[in-house]
């Protein structure tokens, strides 16, 4: 069977993440690519569905984060922080967010 060439442009950071991937894999790039085409083409659809669905918070998962931002809250003021500044932290925040 006659090969033929493929150029693909995608950003640097998602193309070496892609590759390290394909060789926890056991593959190349290029295998990984022909594996997506061959599938494509036999079941002449995109095998796999493409959507942007809101991520599922659970209350462990809210928990989890709640701790993490508490321990690093504590490790960055270990005394403690005040009202007044909090609110301020809350405006600087809203004040960055409406530029």
């Amino acid at each position: 069977m006659a090969q033929a060439t493929f150029s693909v442009r995608m950003d640097d950071s998602l193309k070496n993440q892609f590759e390290s991937l394909c060789v926890d894999f056991g593959m190349n790039m290029t295998t990984a690519i022909n594996i997506f085409a061959k599938a494509v083409v036999r079941e002449r659809r995109i095998p796999f569905e493409i959507s942007a669905s809101e991520p599922e918070i659970t209350r462990e998962t809210a928990m989890q984060t709640f701790m993490m931002l508490r321990n690093q809250s504590l490790k960055n003021f270990p005394n403690g922080i005040s009202l007044d500044e909090i609110n301020a932290e809350i405006n600087a925040a809203r004040s960055e967010r409406e530029t």
